[in-house]
């Protein structure tokens, strides 16, 4: 049952607000005291005691926290997922972290290759929003790449799943237990933005540079084209070879895959690829019209869905800066704007009268559900789900409306939020949410945030001599 609980978590969120300094004092205490009750009681204690909240406040007040100190908490709190929720052995991002403790296929120890792309350019977002120092940022960093270089790659590959304490691959599925092209652009994505960042550092700053560079220029893209075909596919195995034989083509989540593989300055890719496989022959610009916004580009090659979910216009772009970035094919700030803003109408307009849909409560994507994990979008695919991290990741293209999602779940329901920021997903129609997390939804939210904020990892992947020059072989155009 979703239980409404502002008291409590307005008591901390003033706190946060009004004394910035208590954003670290969390892991101190928690270093001290096992059950969260105690945690409570203690830091209320101690903040009376001192004068710190004043018990005559009036805590209903919807004024009570600034929208920057919302950010400031979302971003947070989202982070520690990557921090404190880590994997030991390897730093990485684990691929679930179920507060009740329930994993039903003994997974808690699983790290996922795509969410810890993310979850390294959160760290970056740490760094600058003093969640922890540059020089612990940097340790982690170390451990990071030092334990990707020895993990199980596939022609410099690494796969969707690896076992954290091993490196081992971890198969996703019965076949699909080699490289995964998909994945490994999202870490990749992230570890380019890191080395801009410690550039020019000191040298073990710029040691770090150099091996991600070396991880870089180890993947072999161009052997996924299995030898010269115009697409990427997903995946080989080296026990199945190529049987899984996804081609991708048709938009979706995957075009940092196609500019990160033409900007290879060891195994690129022939534009060709771009041109034919993922943008279908130039069909991938046949548009259509869906709650009075274009939607730019044609979501899918096999479906006849006009939109699709909101990672979509999230995963490529925590990096790769869609303002004033334009091809044959799409202007992509319009496309990302536009997929964002059909998802806030589709919400208004809430067609399949799921309760709490509106201008309030509002995103779809995959995610959890009341049937496991599932994909959710506008249509047949609407399950009266909303998941958090589409409308917080969206704050770039649509400020308001994601301010307005980001106030209503801070203030009138923070029973959907924990430790690591809101929870996966609910369903008010059905009475639904569970104390569960993905890295992959939650790594978006703080890098997204803070490219709405400071543009941070937009600048900083932007920078990168072979992004621009890969940019430029596609047929790119930047005019920002």
């Amino acid at each position: 049952m979703i239980v409404w609980q502002p008291f409590l978590f307005k008591v901390q969120m003033i706190i946060l607000g009004e004394h910035y300094i208590f954003l670290l004092f969390p892991l101190l205490i928690k270093q001290f005291i096992v059950f969260k009750m105690k945690i409570i009681i203690i830091f209320l204690s101690f903040l009376f005691l001192f004068g710190c909240v004043n018990p005559n406040k009036d805590l209903n007040s919807k004024n009570e926290l600034t929208k920057e100190q919302l950010l400031d908490s979302v971003q947070y709190q989202t982070f520690q997922y990557f921090w404190d929720g880590a994997e030991p052995t390897s730093g990485l991002a684990r691929e679930r972290i179920h507060m009740d403790n329930k994993y039903p296929q003994n997974d808690q120890n699983t790290i996922t290759i795509g969410g810890s792309g993310f979850g390294v350019m959160a760290i970056l977002v740490g760094i600058e929003r003093g969640f922890i120092t540059r020089e612990q940022a940097l340790k982690r960093y170390q451990k990071i790449v030092d334990y990707l270089a020895k993990a199980d790659r596939f022609h410099g590959v690494w796969p969707h799943w690896l076992h954290g304490e091993t490196g081992k691959v971890a198969p996703f599925s019965k076949k699909d237990d080699g490289g995964d092209l998909v994945e490994t652009s999202f870490m990749i994505h992230g570890l380019l933005t890191v080395a801009e960042y410690f550039k020019g550092g000191d040298s073990q700053e710029q040691q770090l540079v150099k091996d991600i560079n070396t991880l870089w220029e180890e993947v072999e893209w161009d052997w996924y084209t299995q030898g010269g075909q115009d697409v990427l596919y997903w995946h080989w195995s080296p026990n199945f070879g190529w049987e899984m034989n996804f081609a991708v083509g048709g938009y979706n989540e995957c075009l940092i895959m196609y500019v990160l593989a033409a900007a290879s300055p060891t195994h690129p890719i022939d534009p060709a690829a771009y041109h034919k496989g993922w943008a279908i022959d130039g069909n991938i610009a046949n548009d259509t019209v869906y709650y009075g916004l274009n939607t730019v580009l044609n979501f899918y090659e096999h479906n006849d869905d006009p939109i699709g979910p909101l990672f979509w216009a999230h995963y490529s772009y925590l990096g790769l800066n869609p303002k004033g970035l334009s091809d044959r094919y799409a202007d992509y700030w319009e496309l990302n704007t536009n997929h964002a803003m059909i998802h806030y109408k589709y919400a208004l307009d809430n067609p399949k009268g799921y309760k709490g849909y509106g201008e309030k409560q509002w995103g779809l994507t995959s995610s959890y559900s009341m049937r496991g994990y599932a994909g959710h979008r506008p249509g047949e695919q609407d399950r009266g789900v909303i998941s958090p991290t589409a409308a917080l990741s969206s704050f770039p293209y649509t400020p308001k409306e994601s301010m307005q999602f980001l106030e209503y779940l801070y203030n009138e329901a923070d029973s959907l939020v924990g430790e690591y920021g809101p929870y996966d997903a609910y369903s008010q129609t059905n009475n639904w949410y569970l104390p569960r997390y993905l890295a992959i939804d939650q790594g978006p939210i703080p890098v997204m945030i803070e490219n709405y904020r400071t543009g941070l990892c937009w600048n900083l992947f932007m920078k990168n001599e072979d992004v621009q020059n890969g940019l430029k072989k596609l047929g790119f155009s930047i005019t920002n």
